[in-house]
């Protein structure tokens, strides 16, 4: 079986599960739902049995009408960090089209793209954030050490990590190539 493919099954059955709990625990039926969100009831049916691919849209207007996030109907409903997602959100007709949501945080006001290279042996020290703000990080060459408080995390390339930046942190290049990496700052 494609890995893509059991990837899409898998979160299929998430948002299956997902729209159901989430459906039954704001006390609304299928027609109810169906009519809040502009998304027909058949296909809320054809959700929830795990049998229809849904369109990004169509998930997002779903999510709308339950006062939720997108990300909340996507994630495995047992997973034990609400911020880590890490699930295949879309699968183009093309093999390896893809589109994944890692991760979530909550923002009260913005959240900044950063795209970030550290050449060998570079190291990056940050001033603390205020309490309440966390970053995002996503390596896509390379290999990064993202250091924070007394902790460290070394991710790989295809890594991501999120964590509080309210205390001392930076990024630390240990690796013999150029490491390249997506920060995004969420406040």
């Amino acid at each position: 079986m494609h890995k893509d493919h059991h990837q899409r099954a898998s979160v299929l059955q998430h948002v299956s599960l997902n729209v159901r709990r989430l459906r039954l625990a704001a006390g609304l039926s299928q027609s109810a739902l169906a009519e809040k969100s502009g998304v027909s009831r058949r296909m809320l049916v054809a959700i929830e049995a795990g049998e229809k691919n849904v369109s990004l849209g169509t998930l997002d207007r779903v999510a709308e009408a339950l006062g939720l996030a997108f990300s909340d109907l996507v994630q495995a409903p047992d997973a034990r960090d609400p911020g880590r997602i890490n699930e295949l959100a879309w699968a183009g007709e093309i093999p390896g089209s893809r589109a994944m949501l890692l991760a979530r945080a909550a923002a009260t006001r913005e959240v900044e793209l950063w795209e970030w290279r550290l050449e060998p042996g570079e190291t990056y020290h940050s001033e603390c954030d205020t309490e309440g703000w966390s970053e995002q990080i996503y390596v896509f060459e390379g290999c990064l050490t993202v250091f924070f408080g007394d902790r460290e995390q070394r991710l790989e390339c295809g890594d991501f990590f999120v964590f509080a930046s309210h205390v001392p942190h930076g990024y630390r290049n240990d690796g013999p190539q150029a490491t390249r990496f997506v920060r995004n700052v969420v406040f």
